[in-house]
Parts: C-alpha cells; structure tokens; sequence
C-alpha cells in the first residue's frame, strides 16, 4: 500500500525505522545509462558499488552520490548480485554466464568460485522455472552470495536451479540442497540469500512468495510468508531484516503476466523473529522517491542508509509499462524519529 502522506515529507517508514527519501541521488556521468540496477553494496568507506547491465556493469560513486571510477565492461555475460564483504572482497554473479567471481575493490578478478560457463543439467528451459526437470550442482542460472561469519559462502541458484551451494573458505564445494517444489527446503527460484548474527541461512524462495531459513548444513528452521515475490535480503547488526520484493505487478518474463490489482514493488522491514516493523512502495507511483517498480536488491551502509537497484527495464520498462525515467537506483537515509 502506498502511503500518500509520506510524498510530501519525503519520509518512509515508521517508529525506529524511518527513512529520508534521496531523489536523483547518484550523480551519473553524462549519456550513461544503468538499462538495470542487478545490485549494489557498499565497502568499509561506504563507497557504493552499482552492478548493472549498462555499457559499464559497475559504477561506483562515494557516499554522496559523485562518481569514481567504472570497471567491469566485458566480464559479464549478464550481471545479477553482488555482496561485499568485511574485507573488501567483492563477489558477483552472472546468471546467464553460470558463474561466481571475486573481485578486489579495483576490479581486478581474483578467482572463479565453482564451476563457470556450463549450465548443470537441470533440463530448464528459457529462464523457466516450471520447466525444471530435477536439482543439479553449480550453477544453472546463480543468483546472489551471501557470507558466513567464519568465511563460508551460501550461493543461490536460481533461476534454472532450485538449490543453495555451500563454500568452504578455499572455494570448495562441500553441499548442495533443494528441490523443486513449495514444501519445506523446496524452492521455486532461490533468488537471494542472507546469513544473521546466528548464521542462519536466509533464502529468498521469490516464486514460492516466502522467506526460507536454514542452519548452515541446510536444515530447514522456519518460513516466513508476509513477502510478495521477494529479491533479495540484508541483515544488519541487530538483525533486523531488510526485504526486496518485486511484487506481481511487474512482467519480467513471458511466463510472469503483470497484475495491476496486486501489490507492486515494495520493501519490508522485519525483525529477527519475523515481525513487521514497517514496509513501504507498492506500485501505485512507481517513479516516485517513495514507491517501487520492481526492486532487485537492498543493501545497507554503515549509517543505516537504504539502497535499492531496480530492474526497471526488464520488468516492463521496455514494453512502456513504466516512464523511462522510473528510477534504477534509490537512496533513504536513516533519520532520527
């Protein structure tokens, strides 16, 4: 739901969790364009690293929106996720390339993680899910990262695989779990993934309309549901967790048909026992500082501050089902009640 009153101050949220709207924020260079905000994350100075699918696939700006330097052009087939982690290591996927890579802060490729290039046999066909004859390992399609406290990686895999694959520190691949399905540890489209202070391994299962959570041997812990088709989580300090949902009003394949009467894009905020404490967006004004078109990601710097990439065009911006000028990435700074 869309809240009217808060266009005028600018400000989302409510109670602990309220946010100042930064419209136009991100000062990019001229003739740039993002076409699609797959991710972004933050570093240890809170310099914001935009992953896209633009002519320069990362752009990054400091923590007032002026731009520093790009790199990435040729790496990717197509970017999808990326986290940063306490050291600065950034890692990033790309989903139609089947791969994970790590990356330093100057773009330099440090490693593959796993295997790269092939698709594991899943029998799916055109980024449908539905299709999906059986789980595989890495990857078919992966999706997001997520770190462990001790090093560990969770990756999720994604839209042509219905499993998250566990990393040992070295890159090793020591489990795989999931199956197509909607039942506990069942996935339709693991599509983002987060670990809390308790390691527990939150999974964004995007068409199953659910949060899934696990310990980190993939046993089955909880489900949380009050999510419409959610992207992506953050976790912060307190455990509070941090929801990108796209909602059912964006297309972004063939096989999603747009509802107008369902909730659109939109960003929750929970807990760490799953209670609401505030959301906002919807879709009723997508191009608005406070609303959504279709988040993709969500991630929080040091101060607190929001930020959200948008697949704007994938999800219907190039069948004109929103203004070009519907934003691909969005800031909200935390303020004080």
């Amino acid at each position: 739901m869309m809240h009217n009153h808060y266009a005028d101050s600018m400000v989302v949220g409510t109670g602990r969790f309220q946010y100042k709207a930064i419209a136009h924020w991100d000062q990019l260079p001229s003739g740039w364009e993002y076409v699609d905000v797959v991710g972004v994350a933050t570093d240890s100075q809170d310099n914001v690293y935009v992953f896209n699918r633009g002519d320069h696939p990362m752009v990054v700006f400091d923590s007032g929106g002026n731009f520093l330097t790009e790199w990435g052009a040729g790496d990717f087939v197509r970017p999808h996720g990326i986290t940063i982690g306490p050291d600065d290591r950034i890692y990033l996927t790309d989903d139609i390339g089947h791969a994970v890579y790590e990356y330093n802060l100057k773009g330099e490729r440090l490693k593959t993680l796993g295997p790269s290039g092939q698709p594991s046999n899943t029998g799916v066909t055109e980024f449908d899910y539905r299709s999906m004859k059986q789980a595989a390992g890495p990857y078919h399609f992966p999706t997001n990262l997520a770190l462990a406290s001790d090093g560990q990686m969770f990756v999720s895999d994604g839209y042509g695989n219905a499993r998250v694959h566990r990393f040992n520190t070295e890159g090793q691949l020591i489990q795989s779990w999931g199956e197509p399905g909607d039942g506990p540890g069942q996935f339709h489209l693991p599509h983002g993934v987060f670990l809390d202070s308790n390691n527990r391994v939150f999974v964004a299962d995007r068409e199953n309309n659910r949060l899934q959570i696990f310990s980190t041997d993939g046993i089955f812990q909880d489900q949380w549901t009050d999510v419409v088709r959610p992207t992506n989580i953050f976790i912060d300090a307190e455990d509070n967790v941090f929801v990108s949902e796209v909602g059912k009003r964006a297309g972004l394949f063939p096989w999603m048909e747009p509802d107008p009467s369902e909730t659109g894009g939109r960003v929750s905020i929970f807990d760490s026992k799953g209670n609401l404490m505030t959301r906002w967006g919807g879709g009723n004004a997508p191009v608005a500082a406070t609303d959504f078109f279709v988040p993709h990601d969500v991630w929080l710097d040091s101060n607190g501050s929001i930020y959200i990439g948008e697949v704007t065009w994938a999800g219907g911006g190039n069948l004109g089902m929103v203004p070009k000028d519907c934003p691909r990435l969005r800031k909200y700074e935390k303020v004080t009640p």
